[in-house]
């Protein structure tokens, strides 16, 4: 790219990491260190801001980079991710929101801890967490490697490298000083900015084929590789039975996996009321909706205008699919429009990723310090049943200092391991930190809330269940070895033939909540129960 891109997006992007470093500035300064003030922000965000957060939150690089780039390449079958992406919230809504607030204090772990023994509880949940935190972390910093290559000039590993480091080094900065209410501001800005670039872009697109989106379809259809049949089912997905079952293991990820994300559950206590938790979801499923709509006529629009070919020569993946439709709108290379322009979504991009990554940091340093280490390290009074732990002064001030040390690890193994997937599509490793949540945090979230007989034993069986084989599953497919496009070219050691093992591991995840449960010698307490039930559908008792 010229040189003037790159000036003009480094400029951009510079001022909204001056913003957000500002904000996190000011923010640190009226801390008290408590761990209700980092982990939830002094639950004092409104509806329509929660909203607005956890659409920043969720509208990742994947969203952005991925999503687009996939339907540029794959037409219609990349339209599951969009689609998966958005009716998954249909469960958060129905079956999440409200009861996790009223149950929960911090994290996912406060949940199944109200009517279990909390410290195998809370050392399986934990340890799920952080494991999908990684993975989606990942996403992100593959998506910031893939930006490098058009925005600096540069696509060689050092460039890539130096990029994902300084991305976790800012990330560590918004986590460790601001805590959740700066994090919560940073992707409200981020939020607005990127509905804003998306909307320009769907509108200037729309405008290039006057309104007729039967006009875009066909254009993208004849610059594609497939002809006609990039408007048809099976161009990722049809080609033989494994690539069928992928399709079905790929959509149970999506639907389920949104319900188990640690960043977005965490997103459910910052506000005062469980009442506030559902207005904020409904807040949110109005943006996700309209950007994901918008995202399925920005990869037809590259398609269409900047062509599957051009596409895959800048990145295999698909990752700079929107930076050069955006570059082609405003009157291609060397054209004033097209520097702003490409400058603007450069810079958009990289603040997505930014928030986003701050976002899921800081809910696995969450998991780390509040469940992890406190289960360990710290001796917990003794409470009521369905009550959370109070934990002395002294320890909930340690508790935030190993918090604020832990995402400086979580972001040193994210990097490192962002390093080994530059090559793997951002949307497509998402999907892999899906099926993990919906295996390993989903079936123990549910069973929690609803089935009166659960036990500890049922639920920690049911995290491992879950997660022990959705990270086997992932180590033996074809995304870490046996192919041209794995993280291991070299080698070969896959067994399993599906890229996504939702479709395994999720059943996984149930059965082995449930043969826990019958297995136990331990029965369940059901005045425990009650007592969980009574505050999940009414909030009495809540934080």
């Amino acid at each position: 790219m010229r040189g003037d891109h790159q000036t003009l997006a480094l400029v951009l992007f510079s001022a909204f990491v001056a913003v957000t470093l500002a904000i996190t500035t000011w923010v640190s300064r009226n801390r008290h260190g408590s761990p209700e003030e980092f982990y939830a922000g002094g639950r004092l965000f409104s509806p329509m801001e929660n909203g607005f957060a956890i659409a920043g939150d969720y509208m990742s690089a994947a969203s952005f980079l991925g999503i687009s780039g996939v339907i540029a390449l794959f037409g219609y079958d990349g339209m599951l991710y969009s689609v998966g992406f958005l009716v998954a919230w249909l469960v958060v809504l129905l079956l999440v929101a409200e009861l996790v607030r009223n149950v929960g204090r911090f994290t996912l772990a406060d949940v199944v801890a109200a009517r279990m023994r909390e410290r195998p509880v809370r050392v399986a949940s934990g340890t799920a967490s952080v494991t999908v935190s990684v993975l989606y972390l990942v996403a992100q910093m593959v998506g910031a490697g893939s930006l490098v290559s058009l925005l600096l000039g540069g696509s060689g590993p050092a460039a890539r490298a130096w990029t994902v480091i300084g991305v976790g080094a800012l990330m560590v900065v918004y986590v460790t000083l601001g805590g959740m209410r700066a994090t919560t501001w940073i992707q409200i800005v981020k939020a607005v900015l990127l509905m804003a670039g998306a909307i320009a872009l769907t509108v200037l697109v729309l405008l290039r084929f006057h309104g007729d989106v039967n006009t875009l379809l066909t254009r993208a259809a004849a610059h594609s590789d497939y002809g006609k049949d990039f408007l048809t089912p099976g161009r990722a997905y049809g080609g033989s039975w494994a690539a069928r079952l992928d399709f079905i293991s790929l959509g149970l990820a999506l639907l389920l996996g949104t319900a188990g994300l640690p960043h977005i559950l965490s997103r459910f206590y910052t506000v005062p009321t469980a009442r506030a938790a559902r207005r904020s979801v409904v807040w949110s499923i109005g943006l996700i909706g309209g950007f994901y709509l918008m995202t399925i006529v920005l990869g037809f629009g590259a398609a269409a205008l900047v062509g599957s070919d051009a596409v895959r020569a800048s990145n295999a993946a698909g990752n700079t699919a929107v930076p050069l439709l955006a570059l082609h709108l405003g009157g291609g290379a060397g054209s004033t429009g097209g520097t702003v322009l490409f400058a603007v979504v450069a810079a958009v991009a990289f603040a997505t990723i930014l928030a986003v990554v701050a976002g899921v940091t800081l809910a696995s340093s969450a998991s780390v310090a509040h469940d992890l280490y406190a289960s360990r390290r710290l001796r917990i009074p003794k409470q009521r049943r369905g009550e959370p732990a109070k934990r002395p002064a002294a320890a909930q001030r340690s508790e935030v200092s190993v918090a604020r040390l832990s995402a400086a690890g979580i972001g040193a193994v994210a990097i490192a391991l962002s390093l080994l997937a530059q090559d793997l599509n951002v949307a497509f490793l998402v999907g892999l930190a899906f099926a993990v949540s919906a295996s390993a945090n989903l079936p123990v979230l549910l069973y929690s809330l609803f089935w009166r007989s659960f036990t500890t034993r049922g639920a920690v069986w049911s995290v491992y269940g879950g997660l022990v084989p959705a990270v086997l599953l992932v180590v033996l497919s074809p995304v870490v070895s046996g192919g041209p496009d794995a993280m291991f070219p070299g080698v070969d050691f896959h067994l399993f033939p599906l890229e996504n093992p939702g479709l395994v591991s999720i059943p996984c995840g149930f059965l082995a909540g449930w043969l826990g449960t019958v297995c136990s010698r331990e029965p369940a307490d059901p005045t425990a129960y009650a007592e969980t039930e009574v505050r999940s559908l009414t909030g009495a008792g809540a934080v």
